[in-house]
């Protein structure tokens, strides 16, 4: 590609806006101070109920099927009726292939149908199969994309093919949001998460995700708040607000609190709502169910 000693140019003018050069030790620092301050004070009901409103409820499994996605979503419908005070989970996520199945199958309001596509998780294919496959998502009934960004191309320096890849999949998106997943277990260092998470977002990501969840590490406090930084600095730059999705390894509803209290100290609490803050994870359904209802509860 001829134009390659030229184009970056345009790339390295979005990062040269913002501070990427960043210290690993000093955000593992930063997070460990957070975590122990301001943590405690989000251990309540109330923020364990907004967080399992936050949940994108997931099933990426290779034994998936039309039968175990449909009992996965009549879970989900059942759940409105057992848990009538409770708001239910954000959106349900699923291989494309069963978008149509989910959409067949939900009857409950406010819970969107989310697909995971463009060759996920690897991101290992030609352009021309990921916007198929996002434009078929869509057409089947998906509400939401995540896709992983090429992490070989951005590792390389190759911004130029990651980034346009990322805004002919939302122009495929059009109106649904799209999720970017910039595989933070695989980019090494807090200053490369900072500039996946700029060249994302500046491409055209609604939304900017830790993790596929196949990889480890996946989800890191240390990733949430750097990606969170540069959520806040691209919003004072652009007035423009990007969602934020941890997902893989989310465990227990101590982690899920810890990543609100992230996104709530770094980025404040307009971000607190489904709109802008997602977990991508199934067993914490169960985990904050169980909690704010005082007992073990295996509902999911």
């Amino acid at each position: 590609m001829e134009n390659n000693e030229t184009a970056p140019s345009k790339y390295d003018a979005a990062l040269g806006k913002y501070n990427t050069n960043l210290n690993d030790a000093d955000i593992k620092a930063q997070v460990a101070t957070l975590i122990e301050k301001k943590l405690p004070a989000n251990n309540t009901e109330e923020v364990k109920k907004l967080l399992f409103n936050c949940i994108d409820l997931t099933t990426l499994n290779s034994s998936d099927s039309d039968e175990s996605v449909m009992k996965f979503t009549e879970r989900v419908n059942k759940f409105d009726e057992e848990f009538a005070e409770l708001k239910n989970v954000a959106a349900i996520c699923v291989y494309p292939n069963f978008a149509q199945v989910v959409k067949d199958t939900l009857e409950v309001e406010n819970v969107n149908i989310a697909c995971v596509s463009g060759g996920f998780p690897s991101s290992q294919t030609f352009i021309e199969v990921k916007i198929a496959e996002t434009a078929m998502a869509i057409m089947e009934g998906a509400d939401e994309i995540d896709i992983v960004i090429s992490v070989g191309k951005f590792l390389s320096g190759d911004y130029e093919t990651m980034c346009e890849e990322i805004q002919e999949i939302k122009d495929t998106c059009k109106d649904k949001h799209l999720k970017v997943i910039l595989e933070t277990g695989a980019l090494s260092s807090a200053s490369n998460i900072k500039k996946a998470s700029i060249l994302s977002i500046y491409s055209g990501a609604d939304f900017i995700k830790t993790s596929t969840g196949k990889q480890q590490p996946a989800a890191t406090p240390e990733a949430a708040l750097v990606m969170c930084q540069a959520i806040k600095e691209y919003y004072e730059e652009t007035g423009s607000k990007i969602g934020f999705k941890p997902a893989g390894g989310i465990n227990s509803v101590h982690d899920a609190l810890v990543y609100y209290t992230i996104v709530k100290e770094t980025l404040g609490e307009e971000w607190l709502n489904n709109k802008l803050f997602r977990l991508g994870t199934s067993r914490l359904a169960n985990l904050l169910l169980s909690e704010i209802k005082g007992e073990e509860i295996k509902f999911f």
